[in-house]
């Protein structure tokens, strides 16, 4: 990873370009404050933890408050921190925006995507139904025979079961970006990314891109 922003979903809209229409989701990415640096000597690992969007400092605990005033940043709503593969020309207090990514590069894009609630298992993992005729009754959408009886006298772990279903970490790769408005901190991605319109993300270069 060269380079990486956190960002706010802002919605999708579609860019026409030479006629044809393309999908493209809309994310304010930046501007991010570097708020720490962690190194091999006192961490066991080199990355960077940024912080984005202002916040008011009532709404920050006093373990938060006191990490961003050793730092002497501004405080931020959300921290997330970037594992680059070089960061010796980064120092805290560093401002990165939308502009250190150009229209026409590829990246990941990671967000927590939306909760769906409790859910069965034809929605939550995709499973057939049984016929809704001849008397099959009020099951049609149950999960059916979960196993033998006597041996092994319990269910194998990893059935697909009802149960909660959303808000998991999800990872879309090798998005392209159609267009960069720098004045704006707005980035326009092909195609649809994880969470709930509000939510944030993270934008990094695509780790093998297509």
């Amino acid at each position: 990873m060269k380079k990486g922003l956190i960002g706010k979903k802002i919605g999708m809209t579609q860019i026409f370009e030479n006629g044809k229409v393309i999908p493209v989701t809309v994310v304010e990415a930046g501007p991010c404050v570097v708020v720490q640096k962690k190194t091999v000597d006192n961490d066991g690992y080199e990355a960077v933890q940024m912080g984005f969007g202002d916040v008011s400092p009532k709404r920050v605990n006093k373990p938060k408050q006191g990490h961003f005033k050793k730092n002497d940043v501004p405080f931020k709503r959300t921290l997330r921190e970037f594992r680059f593969s070089d960061i010796s020309g980064v120092a805290v207090g560093d401002v990165f925006k939308a502009d250190v990514f150009e229209a026409g590069e590829i990246v990941d894009v990671s967000g927590i995507s939306k909760g769906k609630g409790f859910q069965g298992t034809i929605k939550r993992h995709g499973t057939s139904r049984i016929k809704e005729t001849h008397g099959s009754g009020p099951v049609h959408r149950h999960a059916g025979s979960m196993g033998a009886c006597s041996s092994p006298s319990r269910i194998f772990k990893g059935k697909k079961m009802p149960g909660h279903m959303g808000t998991d970490k999800i990872t879309v790769q090798n998005l392209k970006v159609v267009k960069v408005d720098s004045e704006n901190n707005l980035i326009a991605v092909k195609g649809a990314i994880p969470g709930p319109n509000g939510g944030f993300v993270c934008i990094t270069d695509a780790v093998k891109a297509l």
